[in-house]
């Protein structure tokens, strides 16, 4: 069973684009544990988009873990301690987890997921 962790660009998928992260995730890994860093948790409380709410009740649907960091440094370290995905579409986040050699799950043509794995040197 594959990991993937959700940064909160992931949770605000679904309801600006209408994805079913579950679904969809199922069809690109199969069998999958969805993982929340819970400093996005308050992150979400606070955020002022008209989405929040909703991300934020989608987020405690899945298994949400403490970390040590906050923001973009939360989702690499759980990443890096569970050998997971990160499902993101924000660029910066996505260039730092390919400097960290994390696999990365994001939104292609805004239609689909798709995956970028580390292949090694």
């Amino acid at each position: 069973m594959q990991t993937v962790v959700l940064d909160t660009n992931a949770l605000l998928m679904p309801f600006e684009i209408r994805i079913n992260l579950d679904l969809a995730l199922q069809e690109l890994l199969g069998d999958t544990r969805i993982l929340v860093p819970g400093p996005l948790i308050g992150e979400l409380k606070h955020l002022d988009h008209k989405f929040s709410g909703a991300a934020l009740a989608l987020a405690r649907k899945y298994e949400i873990i403490p970390t040590v960091a906050t923001g973009d440094s939360a989702v690499i370290e759980l990443a890096k301690r569970e050998n997971a995905f990160v499902l993101t579409n924000d660029r910066e986040l996505r260039r730092r987890l390919r400097r960290e050699k994390v696999p990365i799950i994001y939104l292609r043509s805004g239609t689909h997921l798709t995956m970028e794995r580390y292949l090694g040197d």
